[in-house]
């Protein structure tokens, strides 16, 4: 299961990143095609997305080849030679103008097309909440989240809570910050949830943010840190936070200020009482099945009565398991940290290769 080490390795900053903003800029080539034509996928490839185009975009975190993007016949691979300004990528969001962003370490980079564009950075935004705001996190060193509006890309802080002091003191060594986000998530009415390395889950709903904060949500059995790496609703509008031990019922209006309202309530019961998988990503699929991917003990759908498991098997490969995706036409993906993507047939997660 993910300890600290892990989250070092996977999660540090690059060397070479700087403190400043990044100045906007266009890159062109002389040609209108930028990109390369590749005939296979990479194995680190921890990020799939389905933009409205129909092309899914593979890329990951620690990739040094650069983002894919297969439109049902040709893959094209796009890298910081095209000017994405890292092959590092985070997640990858649409705007409704049909505009691809990365989000990296180093920046965010906007595709339109045919350019890329690294956003500039704004310091000292506010914090607002629109239907149309893109989130982005940069890494989990940041102490909050960068709003998109459309026009402006803002630099946030979380409001200081002594639970962060308390870590800081705990573990001055740390690369990462405990307000870090390693997961964002907008629910059924708006409302942003942060999943943090340390701090719980912070829900952002225009007005306050309010923090949920359970330390079996964070700290596992065997007493290894997780965070907050996923967050689900299901068909019922109950959240699942990293496990399936309970499911949590937040009402929409929210008498208390700082933290979160909410009943906790028995979620479904893995093979032990003690043996419950902590999930690195959750989807949940046309069915109102929840999908979740562990990081080595395959993927586990969770009908509301059970869970069922999906051994990930790529010969003798052991599956480093990232993210699960359901795409626009209600596919179910698999990105992983070492042998590519995957994607469910039906009965099983098959390896996607193109030809």
């Amino acid at each position: 299961m993910i300890i600290w080490l892990l989250a070092s390795i996977l999660f540090k900053t690059e060397p070479n990143v700087v403190a400043n903003p990044v100045r906007q800029q266009n890159v062109s080539t002389a040609s209108d095609a930028i990109g390369k034509p590749a005939d296979k996928l990479g194995s680190n490839l921890m990020v799939v997305y389905h933009d409205s185009a129909g092309n899914h975009w593979l890329a990951g975190q620690r990739a040094t080849e650069g983002v894919y993007r297969f439109d049902g016949e040709q893959l094209t691979v796009f890298s910081t030679r095209d000017g994405l300004c890292s092959n590092s990528i985070l997640t990858i969001q649409e705007d409704k103008k049909g505009n691809i962003y990365f989000d990296t370490p180093k920046g965010v980079s906007r595709f339109d097309g045919k350019s890329f564009t690294t956003l500039k950075v704004t310091a000292g935004g506010e914090w607002k909440l629109t239907p149309d705001d893109l989130w982005f996190s940069m890494g989990t060193e940041r102490d909050g989240p960068y709003r998109f509006d459309g026009t402006s890309l803002f630099r946030l802080k979380f409001p200081h809570i002594k639970r962060a002091d308390e870590y800081r003191r705990k573990f001055p060594n740390a690369t990462w910050s405990p307000y870090g986000i390693y997961t964002m998530y907008r629910d059924e009415i708006g409302a942003m949830w942060f999943g943090t390395a340390a701090l719980g889950a912070c829900r952002y709903d225009g007005k306050s943010h309010r923090w949920l904060f359970e330390d079996h949500l964070t700290t596992t059995p065997a007493g290894g840190s997780f965070g907050i790496r996923s967050i689900v609703t299901d068909n019922d509008s109950a959240y699942w936070f990293c496990n399936p031990r309970f499911r949590f019922e937040v009402p929409q209006e929210q008498p208390v200020e700082h933290v979160v309202s909410y009943k906790r309530h028995d979620g479904v019961a893995a093979s032990g009482e003690d043996d419950v998988p902590y999930f690195m990503s959750m989807a949940k699929d046309n069915k109102g099945h929840l999908w979740m991917a562990t990081y080595d003990d395959g993927v586990w759908r969770n009908d509301g009565q059970k869970l069922v498991k999906y051994p990930i098997k790529d010969g003798k490969t052991k599956v480093l398991q990232w993210s699960v995706y359901m795409d626009r036409k209600g596919a179910l993906w698999l990105g992983t940290h070492n042998a590519g993507v995957f994607r469910f047939d039906g009965k099983q997660f098959i390896r996607f290769r193109v030809r």
